[in-house]
């Protein structure tokens, strides 16, 4: 971890949102350390902080909108967007899809800043990437609170700007230790709720 890594991670166990056990990731793989953003985000001033401590990662991109999958990187998207001076959208799952409702669009040519608070496998902000990308919205970055892919490629095509990175194991259901003994999965994300 860098150096500023342990000033973040400090955040998340002063808020209580740096959990130990047996959790269901979003991604269906299981992890004996889970950072619950929603602790951390539920006051906004730390939000604000963090979000805009993350935005300053891009100085030189130009961001139309900045885009995020519900439910967990809508208040990022939202804070992110407000230091950039973009506008926030996210997108929600209908039918195993993510899709735009509420009214939002994107329009062709449109730069788009892909947040999230947690990638660990990249699945929902490939899922944007490519919703952006069949509205013909240009994807110009991507970027998570905290990055916890342990070095593997999320198949982004380009580089995942993170504000702190965690190597916490993650096991498929399969392989995991906490399973073969036994001790219950717990599923504090809001996937399929």
């Amino acid at each position: 971890m860098a150096p500023h890594d342990d000033a973040i991670l400090d955040v998340f166990r002063r808020a209580g949102a740096l959990l130990e056990g047996h959790f269901l990731l979003s991604s269906g793989r299981h992890s004996p350390v889970y950072l619950q953003c929603a602790l951390v985000l539920q006051d906004p001033r730390t939000a604000e902080d963090l979000c805009t401590r993350l935005a300053g990662a891009f100085p030189d991109t130009q961001v139309d909108t900045v885009l995020a999958p519900a439910i967990g990187g809508i208040v990022v998207a939202h804070e992110v967007a407000r230091a950039l001076g973009a506008r926030a959208l996210f997108a929600e799952r209908q039918d195993d899809r993510m899709t735009l409702r509420r009214g939002f669009a994107l329009r062709p040519g449109e730069r788009v800043l892909l947040v999230e608070d947690v990638v660990t496998t990249g699945g929902s902000l490939r899922d944007i990437q490519d919703l952006a990308r069949d509205a013909g919205a240009e994807v110009v970055a991507v970027a998570a609170l905290v990055d916890r892919t342990s070095g593997r490629d999320p198949g982004f095509g380009m580089p995942l700007a993170a504000l702190v990175t965690v190597n916490a194991p993650n096991y498929p259901p399969a392989d995991c230790p906490e399973c073969r003994r036994g001790l219950p999965v717990v599923k504090p994300g809001s996937r399929n709720m």
